[in-house]
């Protein structure tokens, strides 16, 4: 079978609607159950619910075949997988953010807080700017409200989280959109298959549009 990894939560109700337009569906992939795997015999193709964050994983080690996944993290997790197309869903931005009363002082290291510190450590020392990164789970929000850093790394979708927590976008770093991607031996070994699964969505995506 063809496995292919699909996030959960909030992204993975547009992508599993986007699937089932091309014929990739199995009934109860959308109900918010304990089930995380499904199958279809008839097509041949095994679908795989996972936690955003490690879809890239599963298809660089070859537990997927192919997966979608956000930009975000392909930028922080560098997996050596192929990027086949963007699927225009779950945009938002990768930016620093920092309380709307700082003022930077270039004298010192910027603190930054964040649930990317690789995209965080390449955007910064490419501004030839010194950090100190403070890895955080979530909630990053608080760490300059409370001091512990200056401005944050984060995703921002509307920027309501923002400013209900009195934050500014300081910089933009990158766009994100949920990409498809493959294992580089699977796309090489079923290539006809997993173009014909990208050519469909292409199409799909353009017709939406």
């Amino acid at each position: 079978m063809l496995n292919i990894a699909l996030p959960k939560g909030r992204l993975g109700s547009e992508v599993y609607r986007l699937f089932a337009d091309i014929g990739c569906f199995c009934r109860g992939m959308e109900e918010q159950g304990r089930k995380l795997v499904f199958e279809d015999e008839q097509t041949g193709m095994r679908y795989l619910l996972v936690k955003p964050s490690d879809v890239a994983i599963y298809v660089e080690r070859g537990a997927a075949d192919i997966g979608v996944v956000g930009k975000d993290v392909l930028l922080e997790t560098e997996a050596d997988v192929y990027e086949l197309l963007d699927l225009k869903l779950g945009a938002c931005r990768l930016v620093a953010a920092a309380r709307e009363d700082w003022t930077e002082d270039s004298s010192l290291p910027l603190r930054v807080a964040t649930t990317y510190p690789n995209v965080a450590a390449k955007f910064f020392s490419s501004l030839n700017r010194q950090i100190e990164i403070i890895k955080l789970n979530g909630s990053v929000e608080l760490a300059p409200i409370l001091g512990l850093s200056d401005v944050i790394v984060d995703i921002v979708e509307t920027g309501r989280t923002l400013a209900e927590n009195r934050l500014r976008v300081w910089m933009e770093i990158e766009p994100s959109t949920a990409r498809l991607i493959a294992n580089k031996s699977s796309y090489r070994f079923e290539t006809e298959l997993i173009d014909g699964i990208c050519r469909k969505l292409g199409e799909r995506i353009q017709v939406k549009q």
